[in-house]
């Protein structure tokens, strides 16, 4: 293939924000086609793309390479079937599916047919988190004694879009927001020996779940990873090891800069102010860390070298099944009130 030819499943703030401008500006993908059941906004912005009304039709075109399924997270296994029965190469936004019986048999189906799938997981290209990776790999801060992930926000109304309120499968603050941080917390330490969960809904009216606070346990300290709909000053990172501490806010500029029509191909692109640097603290003194840029363009760059070339996939599907097992058991360690090893 000279340029992977891609189709998009949605044009909603998914399509717009954080698929189709990477695979516009990749010069070896093809923004091809897009699934848009009565309008025509990615035709406003992208005038050669083809625009389908029909999942299925857009299945049936043999010039597609590589679908997108970034519809609502409730329809992600269906799609995904459906587009590896068709013989396409597939990203899917996370979180991945509902059940992790649901991912192994879509990885297990992926391999049947021989074709790529990956899950976007896209808050391993932010600049916070690959700037406390840095961190880590440095050694500096000794030996990890704990740690705490937060992903707040203070939306205290219900979302006007339906299917983010509906208390259905694969719906709430846990799969939404809890995806990333349990596969941050993953890709800094490791898969956790148990966990344990609060889970619960704050918002009046919610039907879905809007704040949980999980606990990691691993062999010699403790991870807690965080999020809620009322936190007005949020927080993001917090390392402590024997040897000191590190600070970082969550405070990658991606999606700030997209939702402005920032073009990412632009200079600097995701390079954050010294403003948001993160705070070192160890046996040498105090000191300001320079963010890494953060750029969701290296995940589109390595899903072509993987398709290209046979290069590892930038997020495998046993990767984002393990964060859906996760998942599983800290609602049931919520609902039960105990301790679950996974």
């Amino acid at each position: 293939m000279n340029k992977v030819k891609t189709g998009i499943c949605s044009y909603g703030m998914s399509g717009k924000l954080f698929h189709a401008p990477f695979i516009n500006a990749h010069p070896g993908f093809n923004l091809y086609g897009v699934w848009e059941r009565t309008k025509n906004l990615a035709a406003e912005k992208y005038p050669s793309i083809k625009t389908f009304r029909h999942l299925e039709d857009m299945l049936a075109d043999e010039a597609i390479d590589l679908v997108v399924v970034n519809t609502p997270s409730i329809t992600h296994y269906e799609f995904a079937k459906k587009v590896l029965e068709a013989n396409k190469h597939l990203v899917v936004e996370k979180p991945f599916t509902a059940t992790s019986e649901e991912a192994k048999e879509l990885a297990a189906l992926a391999q049947a047919k021989g074709k790529l799938l990956s899950v976007y997981h896209n808050r391993r290209y932010d600049s916070d988190f690959k700037t406390v990776k840095k961190i880590l790999a440095t050694g500096l801060l000794g030996n990890i004694k704990e740690a705490a992930i937060c992903y707040d926000r203070f939306i205290p109304a219900l979302s006007s879009k339906p299917h983010k309120e509906a208390p259905t499968p694969a719906v709430g603050i846990v799969y939404d927001l809890g995806s990333h941080l349990i596969d941050s917390a993953l890709q800094l330490f490791g898969k956790p020996e148990a966990v344990f969960a609060d889970i619960f809904r704050m918002r009046e009216n919610t039907l879905v779940d809007d704040y949980f606070d999980l606990l990691f346990y691993y062999p010699h300290f403790r991870v807690r990873l965080k999020a809620s709909f009322f936190a007005k000053e949020p927080a993001g990172f917090i390392i402590h090891g024997s040897k000191g501490s590190f600070i970082k806010s969550r405070s990658d500029i991606q999606e700030t800069s997209l939702q402005a029509g920032v073009n990412p191909a632009t200079g600097n692109w995701g390079t954050e102010p010294e403003t948001a640097w993160g705070l070192l603290n160890t046996e040498n003194g105090i000191q300001k860390i320079k963010s890494e840029p953060g750029n969701y363009f290296d995940y589109y760059e390595a899903i072509y070298q993987a398709l290209l070339f046979n290069k590892p996939l930038p997020v495998k599907a046993e990767e984002a099944a393990t964060v859906i097992a996760i998942i599983e058991a800290a609602y049931k360690s919520s609902n039960e009130k105990k301790v679950m090893v996974i």
